[in-house]
Formats: C-alpha cells, structure tokens, sequence
C-alpha cells in the first residue's frame, strides 16, 4: 500500500507538471512592428507605429498587457494610452488572432539619423514580470552640416569674407552668420550677417569688417530646417594673414589708390583746361594786336 501510495504521488505531481508545462507552451506571444508611418519619421515631428500581437487568441494567457517604453528618442503623444490589456482568446469576439496596438509618438527634435532603437513591454497572466523587445524606428535628420573657410580678406578695407558650404543633404532656410566676442578677432559693425536660403551642397558669403588675428576664428550659424525648426551650430575657422598678403586683388580694391589715381586724372584734365584756355587768350591778344595795327 505504501509503494502504490508513493506510485500514485510521483504520479500525480508529474501530471500537474506536465499540465503546467502545457498551458506555458500554449501562450506563445509573437510581437512584431508592422507599419512606420512616416518613414523614414522626421525629427520634431509626430509620427504613428503600429504593433502585431500574435498568438492573443489562445485563452491560456489569460490577460496580456502591452506597452510602448516611453523614451528617447521618442515620447507619446498627449491622451495616446501607454498599455494595452488584451483578454486572451481573441478570435472569438472579432474573429481575428492577433492584436493590433497602434501608438501614437512625437520624434525628439535631437534623434540621430537612421535606424533608432525602441521598445515594447509586455507580460501574461502567467508571468509578473514584463518582457521587453526593441524594434528600430527610422529617423531622417534634418540638421545640416557645414564647410568653411576664410575666402578673402583685406588688411586695407577690414573686409573679411567667410565662404560657407552646406554640405549636407537638407535645405535650409534663413541662414544668419554670427561672430561672437572672442579675442581673435574685433568686429567694427555688426557681428552678425543675414544670408538667407542655402541649399543642399551650395555654398554663400557672408562679409564682416574685422580685425582678425592669427588662429581659430568661432562661428554661430543659425538657420531654419525644412520642419521649420531654429538650429544654432557652432564651427571654428582657421585664419592665416601670410595668405592674404600682397594681393593683386587687393590692390586693384583699394579705395586709396583708386582715390589717388582719380586725382591724378582730375589734376590733369584740369591742368589741359587751363593750357587751353591760356593759349586761346593769347591767341585772341595776337589778333587783336594785329587788327590795330
């Protein structure tokens, strides 16, 4: 009696067992990422994804919460639910499988360009902790990048021209050039220079009066994305004086010598008006002197 006894208990705490191992097997969640909506999502912007639940229609799970993790670089929008809770056994009232949880976010204004890393959690009536899975959200950057340089300047004027190029793939618009306080440089006037749109991989001048010195020269670039968003970039310029020494250029420029030469041609024109006219008052003296005799 003893043995059948401890033969029916081993028994029967394997069939709970196994029961037990039957029911795990059976909720089998799936969760896929079926629909990004813009793709690629714009920085600043909002945008809409879309989640596939499978496996919701076996009523061994029970009761399903799901969810999307709230951060960077994405936030939810205002009144959009953060959790669904899903009751098992789906099919049976929409005839359907699987689940959908739509979400409804807003891209930070700072995400990176590309594949973005976002999450999900979810958990059943058979686990008190959640399960969490990353999917990519596609992000477009529409910040631009810029190349510049020091493409003239002349000592006489103070003109100093900085050529800048926008390298990256996205037009902007509104473009301000700003040079702000630093001890390389001394501006005389204002610091900043409005120079408007700028397209992608096309470049403008921006013209300052300074007195610039050896050295990095700081740059503030503001300027408007295509989502309308104020940016401020700062760059640094290498200036070099031995490479705008002695130009012809510059001396062709020159008001000074500009001024000079146009004193010069008014002096001799006034000087072969003066001629002129002294010969013709000579000219009408010998006639007249002739005509008395």
């Amino acid at each position: 009696m003893r043995k059948s006894g401890v033969l029916f208990s081993l028994l029967l705490m394997l069939s709970i067992f196994s029961v037990a191992g039957v029911l795990a097997e059976g909720c089998d969640l799936s969760i896929s990422m079926i629909n990004q909506d813009p793709y690629p999502a714009i920085q600043g912007e909002e945008a809409s994804v879309v989640f596939q639940i499978d496996g919701v229609a076996n009523t061994d799970c029970g009761e399903v919460e799901f969810g999307l993790i709230e951060n960077y670089p994405i936030s939810l929008m205002p009144n959009q639910q953060d959790m669904y809770i899903i009751e098992s056994g789906t099919f049976k009232k929409d005839f359907k499988s699987f689940f959908l949880a739509p979400f409804k976010i807003k891209i930070s204004e700072e995400a990176l360009d590309g594949d973005n890393p976002i999450e999900v959690k979810y958990r059943t009536d058979l686990s008190s902790a959640f399960t969490t899975k990353e999917f990519n959200l596609n992000i477009k950057d529409t910040r631009a990048d810029f190349e510049i340089h020091v493409k003239d300047y002349n000592s006489m004027t103070r003109k100093l021209t900085f050529e800048i190029l926008n390298i990256a793939e996205e037009d902007i618009e509104a473009l301000t050039v700003e040079v702000p306080k630093q001890d390389n440089i001394k501006i005389k006037g204002a610091n900043r220079n409005i120079v408007g749109d700028l397209d992608s991989n096309e470049y403008t001048t921006a013209d300052f009066e300074a007195v610039p010195k050896d050295g990095k020269i700081k740059l503030i670039l503001h300027y408007s994305d295509k989502i309308n968003e104020r940016r401020i970039v700062e760059e640094e310029v290498e200036f070099e004086s031995e490479y705008f020494q002695g130009l012809v250029s510059q001396q062709k420029k020159s008001p000074t010598t500009t001024y000079v030469i146009l004193g010069i041609v008014v002096l001799l024109i006034g000087w072969l008006i003066v001629r002129r006219n002294k010969k013709k008052k000579e000219l009408a003296a010998k006639l007249a002197a002739r005509s008395k005799k």
